[in-house]
């Protein structure tokens, strides 16, 4: 890394203004929307889509409430123009729904293009022209005159072949690289344009203003569309698009920017598919809007199935952390962040909550097609107790106590830390009940009965141990006591601070019993058991055996 001195900023700062955009705290409302993914996304892809994929993709962009869609680059490539063909006439363009299509400005390329599109309902045609600095000097070796003439001959194109079709299509035009062209001069081009075209407030043109390479931070970029935003002529008959690409990883920031700063409409792709590093991830930036209280415009309340389809049919994948989208995002592993969800989600269960503010979930999970039980709490060795006892609780209906959720909580924790692994809810329950639930070894209780006495309760137990069928007897003010102190007898031990807590399992009629016993034996040591029966008396003997074989075994 000794060679910093061969870079230097490439871009150009608008001249200085108000910075009005800045002033602003967030996005009021949700901009066009236009997909490129069939046509950015695709060529970037390493196999690109087939027709039948692209078909697919094109019919989850409408169900998602895309109403403009860039499909392609027609005079590109026969797939390219087979597939918009396809669309037109099989008639696979709803009504409300917008094809876009690209071409640069050169003759017989428009000319194809304009002949792609016959039968269409509507359409977008999109002309382009690179006008950055280095692409004058390097690539075209032209003047800036002679660039803006090349924009200039290509808008006069669009409106020789739009008449010839009765002046059906909007126009877009793109000073492309405009991030790495002067801002005085990106505005002479687009004017250019603009005065051939002379769009109106019932025919509007769209003046897209793409970060084709990231050189700057941001706010250069949101100063850049603001003084586009104040200085384009037929302002009023004016859409301003954005089209961030990724290189500096700020394309998110760089649409909330421009928005702020004027724009109007957002070209970009699900889940940031693009070239090099992509461009703008649309979800993330809709979900922002929608986390914020703003309606999105766009149907995204299924994220599983959106991935699927992505992935299957690019051959991407959607990264476990990607915002709102990746399997993990709404995961909590650590032990404070789930006990700070955990209450959290009994906060909701008790307040009349109008507004979501669960900690650590900027939305709810379940608005993205997520379940709770599967993307909030994960278990691992660095998990904590109230992850532990929240996923027992609402995937199976076991509410531990307290104390006992620490226990089983380092219980837990240590399986996954031996195992290397991350551990199901299935596994979790599965390691409870081996650990904690009827355990029946090494003294299991037969049969018992209780005799009521005028001094409380005497309980005569059958026990299955070792040494054959055994039956013991004891006195107590209560059923579980009495147990309690026939196993003090025949054991031998001693333990005090028996804790009991009980609920039921299940709502209805049949539902199970679950109890859960603690006792504190002479060394100090606290053991749980817990008991699971239809019967809530032998519910509770079930834990108190538990507790005590837990201890014997450890012995």
């Amino acid at each position: 890394m000794n060679n910093v001195t061969k870079y230097t900023r490439q871009y150009f700062p608008a001249p200085a203004g108000e910075m009005k955009w800045a002033k602003k705290n967030y996005i009021d409302k949700a901009p066009i929307w236009c997909s490129v993914d069939l046509r950015d996304g695709n060529q970037s892809l390493i196999v690109p889509m087939s027709l039948e994929e692209k078909l697919e993709f094109f019919k989850l962009l409408v169900e998602l409430g895309f109403k403009e869609i860039e499909v392609g680059f027609p005079a590109a490539s026969d797939t390219e123009y087979k597939f918009l063909r396809t669309l037109i006439e099989e008639d696979l363009i709803p009504d409300d729904v917008t094809v876009q299509v690209l071409t640069q400005s050169r003759e017989h390329i428009i000319k194809k293009t304009f002949e792609s599109l016959r039968g269409v309902k509507h359409a977008i045609v999109h002309l382009y022209n690179s006008t950055s600095l280095s692409q004058r000097e390097q690539v075209f070796k032209k003047s800036k005159e002679e660039i803006i003439d090349i924009a200039v001959q290509g808008a006069e194109l669009f409106n020789k072949y739009n008449e010839a079709e009765g002046g059906k299509y909007t126009f877009e035009y793109s000073p492309e690289s405009f991030t790495g062209t002067e801002p005085e001069y990106a505005l002479e081009v687009c004017n250019a344009v603009l005065d051939i075209w002379k769009p109106t407030p019932d025919h509007k043109a769209i003046i897209n203003l793409p970060v084709t390479v990231q050189h700057s931070m941001s706010h250069v970029y949101a100063n850049q569309v603001e003084y586009m935003h104040e200085n384009l002529k037929y302002r009023d008959s004016v859409i301003i698009s954005l089209h961030p690409h990724n290189d500096r990883g700020c394309a998110v920031a760089d649409t909330e920017m421009g928005l702020l700063a004027g724009a109007d409409r957002v070209e970009g792709t699900l889940f940031g598919n693009g070239e090099r590093t992509g461009n703008v991830d649309i979800i993330t930036v809709a979900l922002n809007m929608y986390s914020q209280g703003i309606d999105p415009k766009l149907e995204l309340g299924d994220m599983p199935h959106i991935a699927e389809v992505y992935e299957r049919v690019t051959r991407m994948h959607v990264y476990d952390r990607s915002p709102y989208s990746g399997k993990l995002v709404f995961a909590a592993f650590s032990g404070s962040h789930q006990d700070a969800i955990a209450k959290g989600m009994k906060w909701r269960e008790d307040h009349d909550c109008r507004y979501w503010t669960v900690p650590y979930l900027p939305i709810d999970p379940e608005d993205v097609g997520r379940e709770y039980e599967t993307a909030v709490i994960r278990i691992n060795s660095q998990s904590g107790k109230g992850g532990i006892g929240y996923l027992l609780e609402h995937n199976f209906g076991y509410i531990l106590p307290s104390k006992m959720r620490e226990n089983v909580g380092y219980t837990v924790k240590g399986y996954s830390d031996r195992s290397h692994k991350e551990l199901s809810p299935e596994e979790v329950k599965d390691i409870f009940y081996k650990e904690y639930v009827n355990i029946d070894s090494p003294m299991t209780v037969v049969d018992y009965h209780f005799v009521r006495k005028s001094d409380g309760m005497k309980a005569i137990i059958t026990l299955d141990t070792n040494e054959g069928h055994i039956d013991i007897a004891a006195s107590g003010n209560g059923h579980l006591d009495a147990v309690s102190n026939a196993f003090k007898k025949y054991l031998g031990i001693s333990y005090s601070n028996l804790t009991y807590t009980e609920h039921a399992l299940t709502s209805g009629s049949t539902s199970k019993a679950v109890t859960y016993v603690s006792v504190t034996f002479d060394d100090g040591k606290i053991s749980w058991g817990a008991g699971v029966h239809d019967d809530i008396i032998a519910a509770s003997i079930n834990a108190l055996v538990s507790a005590i074989n837990r201890k014997l075994n450890t012995k």
